[in-house]
């Protein structure tokens, strides 16, 4: 008997029910995992609440990170066995105590790194790896602001911006938060609630602006993220959690400098094999040297998960949050 946290229709929390399911053998190229731990990311809350159109229709098994141990292995798969660890981020389908996935969307778990830090990182992770070492070459000279400091990806990215020799920025809501902050590589955190963070760039860089804008909160930093930018510099908007930009104007991009602005998604990073394991295995380094420090704040049942998607829209949450099957 397996269960797993589906939704028949978008709404809010309330939506989401525990529900038996059933989970079919692993076909060709697929395996069969045992959750151990399911990571929760806000991007769970826009296929719920159907602002991200669901893949597969209704019902909607939720959920985009996990980690777990393979219990059975289909035709074709040669690089797992049966009780290898594994995690991914994506496909849709995590929030379960079991699922089949398909082989070459897993990797395999380091030595040293536990199920449930695997299952927090993955995603978060893996979006952080992406920002900093793809979609902008963060190094030192680099400085750069990323709103929601003390989010999941904001602490890990944090960690790893000063690591490169950035100067980095953050915004967050609270002096609770600016605190957490500070303590994963954060130069200078501003509360947005107290502070304009537009004028309190302009200060820290005399001026100069940024290089890079890391913006995942969407219309309530818009477009105040732009005005922290430098000439030429680039927005990189890669959430929304405050609300989707709407009739946004190309022509703004040229009235304040020249700028560049992209929307990318870890999925376009992640499409080939080769280019999960490179991101993954980039990932997995930093954090088995100690540069970058996974830490889980909260833990919720995974059958609590309605609870933790309300603390998580509520602001209540900070860092990274796992759900127990």
């Amino acid at each position: 008997m397996v269960y797993a946290i589906r939704i028949h229709e978008t709404g809010g929390p309330e939506v989401m029910k525990w529900e038996e399911v059933e989970v079919a053998a692993p076909g060709a190229g697929e395996i069969r995992i045992r959750h151990t731990a399911v990571g929760l990311n806000y991007i769970d809350t826009y296929f719920r609440s159907g602002l991200y159109p669901s893949p597969s229709g209704m019902p909607l098994i939720l959920g985009n990170e996990g980690a777990g141990e393979v219990v059975a292995a289909g035709e074709g798969v040669a690089n797992l066995s049966v009780g290898d660890r594994v995690a991914y981020a994506g496909p849709i389908g995590s929030y379960a105590e079991e699922r089949v996935i398909a082989a070459d969307r897993v990797v395999k778990i380091p030595d040293g790194i536990d199920d449930k830090t695997a299952a927090a990182m993955m995603l978060k992770g893996m979006t952080a790896q992406y920002l900093l070492r793809q979609t902008f070459q963060v190094g030192p000279g680099t400085t750069l602001l990323f709103h929601a400091a003390a989010g999941g990806v904001g602490l890990i990215a944090g960690q790893w911006a000063a690591y490169l020799g950035a100067t980095v920025i953050g915004t967050v809501g609270s002096d609770e938060k600016a605190e957490l902050a500070k303590a994963n590589g954060y130069a200078h955190v501003i509360n947005y609630r107290t502070e304009n963070f537009v004028e309190r760039v302009a200060e820290i860089t005399k001026g100069r602006g940024c290089d890079v804008v890391y913006d995942s909160v969407g219309k309530d930093t818009y477009p105040g993220s732009l005005d922290c930018l430098k000439p030429l510099g680039l927005w990189a908007t890669f959430g929304q959690s405050s609300g989707p930009i709407t009739d946004f104007n190309l022509g703004i991009l040229s009235q304040k400098g020249s700028l560049f602005t992209t929307r990318p998604t870890l999925f376009s990073y992640i499409a080939t094999p080769e280019a999960l394991a490179s991101t993954a295995g980039d990932l997995f380094d930093v954090v088995a040297k100690g540069i970058v420090k996974i830490q889980i704040h909260q833990e919720y049942k995974l059958q609590d998960a309605a609870q933790a998607h309300t603390d998580l829209q509520a602001r209540k949450t900070s860092g990274t949050t796992v759900l127990l099957p």
